[in-house]
Formats: structure tokens, C-alpha cells, sequence
């Protein structure tokens, strides 16, 4: 195994991806609660909400007033998803100095999650990507569907590469390529990602990988021995898939980082405290957070996380 990095960003997801998914309806207070002992923990890049319709996204309809009361830490950035002009109306009217956008390699599933082809997406993105740089915006793009799509199958890399370069040209500073149904596999996973490395440098690739089928840290570390050095994770595993009723979703931020640091690749992030963040969400949730390492630290309602200089 060779490695070809040696820090790793995380792209904490679950307060928007997270949170999304989830049946329940958090309080603010705790979301805010949950996002500034994200920051504590060291995580630079949190998700903090969506400006989505509150009738189709419900669990994000207070994202103007949690964004309101996070205590920004200046070192910190928090995005919020954008799916339209009007949200990106009010995103600048909340203060919000970075959004994301996002779109599909599979146009029956961009269909299926918003209404529109792949190209539609691009025609309703480019006013939103030029407004949003015209306000000094920073703008990250997502892609789903890059290793599988519930209702086409395999999607070729090549389309992924295309819906990428395309995201770039917007002025997108980094595109997300997401596993959105836990599909993938490793080699699959170095499939996709030497296509796009082709064209595209890593500096500016970020893998988002599900675990639905107990695949994501394997991916991951494909991942890495090909260079990328951006991952997004949930905390506690946050989200499900909802194209697999009961499987856990989005790659758990502790797993990740337990990982991570037991190979000696520095994130920045204290395991120990992210866990703490992680405990505060999981008794409003109505399951247990699925995170392999949350779980082994808290078993019997007791956290038995070893200490951070145990880990050494």
C-alpha cells in the first residue's frame, strides 16, 4: 500500500446531509449546540444547513436562524446547499459566505431528487454560480450517483468526469463525487477517480462515500492511494440512504478519523471531542447513531472512548 498523502481534510456533512435524512425534526438549540462542538473538535468545513423549501426539506427550514447563532469561529467554514436563486437569495440575506450546489451523473435520478435532467440543472445553476460569485461566494459542487445509480445501474466515468469539469467551469473550487447509494467498491471506487484525475487535479476532488454496504473506509483508502486528500463525512454516521430502508448512509466522521489516525495522517480533528459532539444529536434522534467507533465508545449509555494519548 502506498499512500500518497499525508494530511486529509474532513467535509462534516451531518448537520445538512445528516440531518436531512433523519425522520426527526432536531431543535435549533441543539443544532447549534452540535455545529459549534463540531468547530470545537477541529473540523474547518461544517455544514451548516440548506436553504431548501421547508415543505419538501423540513428538517432544514430553520437553517437562517441556526446560521444565525452559530458562534462563527473564523477559522471555520460553513456552507449551506443552495438548490436555486431564491435560495441563494436567502443565503446572502442570512450572511452565508460559501454555498453548494449540487447535480447527478444519472439523469433518472436527477429527475427523481429534483425535477430535472442533468443539463437542467447546469441551465437553473449558472445564474445562481454567477450571483454567487458576484457576492464574493465561495461554491462547492456536488455529484451523486458517480459509482451507481438506483435506477440506471452503473454510470460511466466518463459522465462523471463530464458533470465534474462542468461544475468547475461554473466556479465551483472543489467538486464532491458522492457514492450515493453505498454501491462502490474500491477498485471501482480508482476507476472513476483516474478518469477524472485525467483532467481534473486532486487538489480539487473530494470523495463522499456511503457506507450502506460496509464499504466506505475501504474506499476511502483506495481513495487515498490515489492522491485525493478531501473526504466528507457524518458525524456519528448521521443520514440514511433511502434507496436502502434500515442501512446505515454517510461514512461516520469517527470511523473515518480513527482510521486516519492510526495511520498517521493528520486531520486536525480530536477523536474524543467528536465524540462528545456526536453524543449531544443522538438522544434526539429515534435510533441509535449507526458509527462503528461511536458505538464501541459508548456502549450501555457509557462513554469508554479511550483518551487521545491512549491512541499514540
Amino acid at each position: 500500500m502506498r499512500i500518497l498523502v499525508d494530511t486529509v481534510k474532513v467535509v462534516e456533512v451531518g448537520a445538512r446531509d445528516g440531518l436531512q435524512n433523519e425522520k426527526v425534526t432536531i431543535p435549533t438549540e441543539t443544532k447549534v449546540e452540535f455545529i459549534t462542538a463540531l468547530a470545537d473538535a477541529g473540523l474547518r468545513v461544517i455544514e451548516a444547513g440548506a436553504f431548501v423549501s421547508p415543505k419538501w426539506v423540513p428538517q432544514m427550514a430553520d437553517t437562517a436562524e441556526v446560521f444565525a447563532n452559530i458562534p462563527k469561529d473564523p477559522g471555520v467554514d460553513y456552507p449551506v446547499l443552495v438548490p436555486n436563486m431564491k435560495g441563494l437569495e436567502r443565503a446572502i440575506e442570512a450572511g452565508v459566505k460559501s454555498i453548494s450546489i449540487f447535480t447527478a451523473a444519472s439523469d433518472t435520478f436527477n429527475r427523481r431528487n429534483i425535477n430535472m435532467s442533468i443539463d437542467e440543472s447546469f441551465q437553473n445553476y449558472a445564474p445562481v454560480a454567477a450571483r454567487a460569485r458576484s457576492e464574493g461566494l465561495r461554491i462547492r459542487g456536488y455529484v451523486s450517483t458517480a459509482l451507481g445509480c438506483p435506477y440506471e445501474g452503473d454510470v460511466p466515468a466518463e459522465r462523471v468526469l463530464e458533470v465534474a469539469a462542468r461544475l468547475l467551469d461554473l466556479g465551483c473550487y472543489e467538486v464532491s463525487v458522492g457514492d450515493t447509494i453505498g454501491v462502490g467498491t474500491p477498485m471501482q471506487a480508482q476507476g472513476v477517480i483516474g478518469v477524472l484525475l485525467q483532467v481534473i487535479p486532486p487538489s480539487k476532488l473530494a470523495m463522499h462515500f456511503h457506507d450502506t454496504r460496509g464499504t466506505a473506509l475501504a474506499n476511502t483508502l483506495a481513495a487515498l492511494e490515489m492522491g485525493i486528500s478531501t473526504f466528507d463525512a457524518s458525524a456519528g454516521g448521521l443520514g440514511g440512504c433511502p434507496y436502502a430502508p434500515g442501512a446505515s448512509g454517510n461514512l461516520a466522521t469517527e470511523d473515518l478519523i480513527y482510521m486516519l489516525d492510526r495511520m498517521g495522517i493528520d486531520t486536525g480533528v480530536n477523536l474524543d471531542r467528536l465524540v462528545a459532539a456526536s453524543s449531544i444529536i443522538a438522544p434526539y434522534l429515534d435510533h441509535p447513531l449507526p458509527g462503528r467507533y461511536l458505538q464501541a465508545c459508548t456502549r450501555g449509555g457509557k462513554s469508554v472512548a479511550p483518551s487521545s494519548a491512549a491512541l499514540q
